[in-house]
């Protein structure tokens, strides 16, 4: 399949520019793209790529992680794998499964994906995104500037709750839903893990720095102690 694009369409970001020296990401954005070329795109490129493609109603972001991006997502990921198996709660991890909307024009490639509280809605199956709910929770890992409302972008898809980390502060957002735009509110909590403090993340962060066996085995016996206690009943 051969796609051309206008070299006129194709608009750096200025974190293209300025990823290298943050080790974040590596960014391209390209505007004026189609639904039907953003597929194109889509399944022409192998499904073992590295780069993650965010589109939002004819702006495509294409986005190539670097070292401290991957290391983020990845940790964050086990920090809340760890809370869920903990509080005894199910899961299934849907990691950067391309999220599509075409009747929103809109589609996404998370960080992480989970479902937590809906998870036995699609437990055993491939996920359909026409039909299946959205996933319950979904990080992103932004540590340059992206091109793409992200928080616009999750909450049309109807996410229930968003992390946010730009590899110093993690912002926590919950939908709030109206009859003429859903959007989100910013939380110190999240409503999944009430009795978590962000801290315990920055901790865990800090620490796997250095020993990240060492500081995944510290923080599964927090969890024990202070987290098992927390009926998945009374997490909504």
């Amino acid at each position: 399949m051969v796609l051309t694009v206008s070299p006129l369409e194709i608009q750096p970001s200025d974190s293209a520019v300025t990823a290298s020296a943050k080790q974040g990401e590596n960014r391209v954005a390209l505007r004026g793209i189609s639904w039907l070329s953003y597929q194109q795109i889509l399944h022409a490129l192998p499904e073992s790529r590295a780069a993650r493609l965010t589109y939002d109603r004819s702006i495509l972001e294409i986005t190539m992680p670097l070292e401290t991006h991957e290391y983020s997502s990845e940790l964050i990921g086990l920090f809340i794998r760890i809370l869920v198996l903990e509080m005894g709660l199910k899961l299934k991890s849907m990691r950067s499964t391309t999220i599509n909307r075409p009747d929103l024009e809109r589609g996404a490639e998370p960080d992480c994906a989970y479902y937590i509280q809906n998870q036995p809605k699609v437990a055993g199956k491939t996920v359909d995104f026409s039909q299946d709910p959205p996933p319950d929770l979904v990080v992103e890992v932004d540590i340059t500037h992206t091109d793409i409302d992200k928080n616009r972008l999750y909450a049309s898809l109807g996410v229930p709750e968003f992390w946010r980390y730009n590899g110093q502060e993690l912002k926590i957002y919950t939908l709030q839903e109206s009859e003429q735009e859903s959007q989100y509110v910013e939380c110190d909590r999240s409503p999944k893990f009430p009795w978590m403090q962000k801290e315990y993340l920055y901790s865990f962060l800090e620490e796997a720095q250095q020993d990240e066996i060492a500081a995944e085995v510290k923080f599964r016996d927090f969890v024990k102690t202070n987290g098992a206690g927390l009926q998945p009943s009374t997490i909504s």
